[in-house]
């Protein structure tokens, strides 16, 4: 990956609905070469896809929490039954394993303390394998959807 590789990423990452020559005027290079190059970071898979990025606000999800998890055990039968099951809730819209303790951090996002309350109690409590569940709740949001930095 060169210096234009890396200039056609942030530009994408600032306007994923940027048309192809419209970028390559951006970089400064053909459309054809920016054509080849948007094809091939797709196909190595730096590129992933292209998504819009939605205000959880005006679609009535105002309450966001940040849940830790400990798992009662480490096996690999236990973290597997347990990540399977966080993929089938959509509220939880980020889940990641972490060293030490605790084993996740779980991003939840619900529409009200009620919601979020109803989660909690009739889902993240029975999840598969779970010892421990912390929850705070976030009060604002201060940096989202930042570019990476390359």
């Amino acid at each position: 990956m060169d210096r234009t590789d890396c200039n056609i990423l942030a530009e994408l990452q600032q306007d994923g609905r940027v048309s192809l020559t419209d970028l390559a005027e951006r970089v400064g290079i053909s459309l054809s070469s920016c054509q080849r190059r948007v094809r091939s970071l797709e196909e190595d898979g730096v590129i992933s896809g292209y998504r819009a990025h939605l205000e959880p606000a005006k679609l009535g999800l105002n309450f966001s929490a940040i849940v830790f998890v400990t798992l009662r055990e480490g096996d690999r039968q236990a973290v597997s039954a347990f990540e399977a099951a966080v993929k089938e809730i959509p509220q939880i819209i980020q889940a990641q394993r972490l060293f030490g303790d605790p084993d996740y951090l779980l991003n939840v996002i619900t529409r009200d303390l009620q919601a979020f309350q109803a989660l909690y109690d009739e889902k993240l409590s029975g999840l598969s394998g779970v010892q421990r569940l912390t929850s705070t709740l976030v009060m604002k949001t201060v940096v989202k959807h930042r570019a990476l930095p390359f």
